[in-house]
């Protein structure tokens, strides 16, 4: 049973507190995992007050299922999907980037290197190809572009070498320990602290969900669907998420100017930045899987 594996939301009270500005409206949590800020977002909400949830994983989909509020609706898709909600209906959408507690610790969903299990790493695991599947057919080339540009893993293409050379040894890589040990044969100097796979598993399972490109077609699709003076509330865990959040913030908090047209005026910002919020010390302490949390929040301008 799944109920074994604890969830401790990051950034709980700070990310309801930035979304929330209307008691009567409705909000997007785009990434419920296991529900932490939907269920204090729905105890904030008066009875006009509307909460839609998006979340890819079956078993956050069966934990949503356990709310029984009529103001409460998920949807079984990928948060890219959120722009198929109705343009400007949405007074607030929050995006929890961080992969939850009973993903990692389940050893049968394979994320973790801690605990041996399949090499799978699908958030949605009735589709797509897992990690697994996936390294047992590419090539070199493939396997440490991924683990680089994913991983930020200098020593990337001498472990794709050792994947590949394995595979045609003894054949396919099937588990997370199995993986694991090849890596760390692999990768003999690491920071302190830090687990020689480390980089490695973040890699590939960025790149069998395609986390970074679902995150900024998501980035988009919330300009349409927050209204002005919406919020947009944005949780990442490590330096390629946040560096997409902070660089889309960026882009829209800017008036542009058509240098074809010079004296036409210029398009306004969409965006204004209000926040960047770390967790406390006290919160590190009680959760350190929090430590590496950045949470930007920003706000949508007037609409035309």
């Amino acid at each position: 049973m799944e109920s074994t594996w604890q969830h401790t939301t990051v950034l709980l009270q700070e990310a309801v507190e930035a979304l929330l500005t209307r008691t009567d409206a409705t909000y997007v949590d785009a990434t419920f995992g296991r529900g932490g800020h939907s269920r204090l977002l729905l105890s904030r909400l008066g009875p006009q007050g509307r909460l839609i949830a998006f979340d890819k994983d079956p078993d956050a989909i069966a934990e949503a299922a356990r709310i029984d509020d009529p103001r409460f609706s998920i949807r079984h898709e990928g948060f890219r999907h959120i722009g198929e909600l109705p343009a400007r209906s949405a007074a607030g959408v929050l995006l929890d980037l961080g992969v939850s507690s009973p993903q990692i610790d389940n050893p049968a969903r394979g994320f973790s290197f801690r605990n041996d299990g399949p090499l799978d790493m699908r958030m949605d695991t009735t589709r797509g190809e897992s990690v697994a599947e996936w390294l047992a057919g590419a090539d070199v080339e493939q396997i440490a572009e991924v683990i680089r540009d994913y991983g930020e893993e200098r020593f990337a293409v001498q472990i794709a070498r050792a994947i590949v050379a394995r595979r045609e040894d003894k054949g396919p890589l099937a588990t997370t320990s199995q993986l694991a040990q090849l890596v760390a044969g692999v990768v003999r100097t690491r920071e302190a602290g830090q687990d020689p796979a480390t980089r490695t598993f973040q890699a590939l399972r960025i790149f069998i969900n395609a986390e970074l490109q679902e995150l900024q077609q998501a980035l988009e699709a919330s300009l349409d669907v927050l209204e002005a003076g919406g919020r947009l509330v944005v949780i990442s865990f490590h330096s390629l998420e946040d560096r997409i959040v902070k660089q889309f913030v960026a882009k829209h908090s800017r008036e542009v100017f058509d240098r074809r047209a010079p004296f036409a005026a210029p398009k306004e910002m969409k965006l204004r930045a209000l926040e960047r919020i770390k967790p406390s010390e006290a919160e590190v302490k009680a959760n350190p899987r929090s430590r590496s949390a950045i949470m930007r929040v920003a706000e949508r301008t007037e609409v035309a």
